[in-house]
């Protein structure tokens, strides 16, 4: 038993250390399209701060970019409409102080798309959007077209445990599922990076199992740890933003389309004094290290313009 547990974590070790190889021949941050995945896999009030870290996180690649056809949103419940929410219809991951300024805005405004909603939400739903393996006359708003050229950024909040995520109190996934999604994708030629980012406790054991070249992995917590959130709220009676989540986006803040900052830079202020736990941040399967990967390869629109000469154009033909 000893021996067979001993062989299999060494394959398990050379598979990875052959993928990572493998990934820094294959890859030096060249795409042409960023996708994003963006789930809250709760449901009931008192989580108000999952759907708020996730729709942050859908304001922040909005605005630097990425447009909705390129963004499946999955969220657990509607909190924004909930009778006990005495700022509805409204989600603020500051909470009601200052709600609705510059620094405090509003996130579920008119112009948010949700793809999948309350029991929509679902673990099979999330694994059918990453592989691509749609029931026939699904929405193609629903779906995630990427091909090899395309980034792809991964976001989870909800509840999690050792090596699995919760959807709605009634399901979960596992990191073997989420792993083998990932490894379908790349045999599929459904991505050229991914960036996986993930705010549940426990959370770093959902990275546990990835293999797959050119998967960038991110979490807020490790092994037996809880991800704690900011604190409640009084007039909501509610938290509304988790910390690890609120340092993060408190960096993008600062990204502009055309920013250099790096992945390395953008996690920096997520640390364990900052947030309560022990993030991880592992680029392993990229092939190059963090502080060589912009952020913006994952949370911004890429913009590419051809080259047709400068021959005027003739009005006359």
């Amino acid at each position: 038993g000893a021996a067979t547990a001993g062989r299999a974590r060494a394959v398990h070790a050379g598979s990875a250390a052959q993928a990572a190889a493998e990934a820094a021949a294959a890859f030096g941050g060249n795409h042409t399209s960023t996708w994003a995945v963006l789930a809250c896999t709760s449901r009931y009030w008192f989580n108000y701060r999952h759907v708020a870290n996730t729709l942050a996180m859908y304001r922040t690649v909005k605005r630097l970019g990425v447009p909705d056809e390129r963004i499946v949103l999955m969220l657990g419940d509607d909190v924004a409409c909930d009778a006990r929410n005495a700022l509805a219809p409204a989600v603020y991951a500051g909470g009601a102080a200052g709600a609705g300024a510059g620094s405090n805005p509003n996130l579920y405004g008119e112009s948010i798309e949700v793809d999948y909603r309350g029991y929509e939400a679902s673990s099979e739903a999330l694994l059918r959007v990453l592989t691509g393996r749609h029931p026939p006359g699904t929405p193609r708003s629903r779906t995630l077209p990427t091909d090899a050229a395309s980034n792809v950024l991964v976001f989870l909040s909800g509840h999690g445990g050792d090596e699995f995520l919760k959807f709605l109190d009634k399901t979960e996934a596992s990191a073997h599922d989420f792993a083998s999604a990932v490894a379908q994708m790349r045999a599929q030629r459904r991505f050229n990076e991914m960036l996986f980012m993930v705010d549940t406790c426990q959370a770093t054991t959902l990275l546990e199992r990835f293999t797959t070249r050119g998967v960038v992995g991110a979490a807020s917590s490790a092994k037996g740890e809880n991800s704690y959130s900011l604190p409640t709220d009084s007039k909501l009676g509610v938290a509304t933003i988790d910390r690890w989540t609120h340092a993060v986006l408190g960096a993008a803040e600062n990204v502009a389309p055309d920013s250099a900052l790096t992945l390395a830079e953008l996690f920096a202020g997520a640390t364990p004094r900052a947030i309560g736990s022990t993030p991880a941040l592992r680029a392993e399967l990229a092939g190059r290290g963090a502080d060589e990967i912009l952020a913006t390869d994952f949370f911004g629109s890429v913009y590419r313009f051809e080259d047709v000469g400068d021959e005027p154009f003739d009005l006359a033909l």
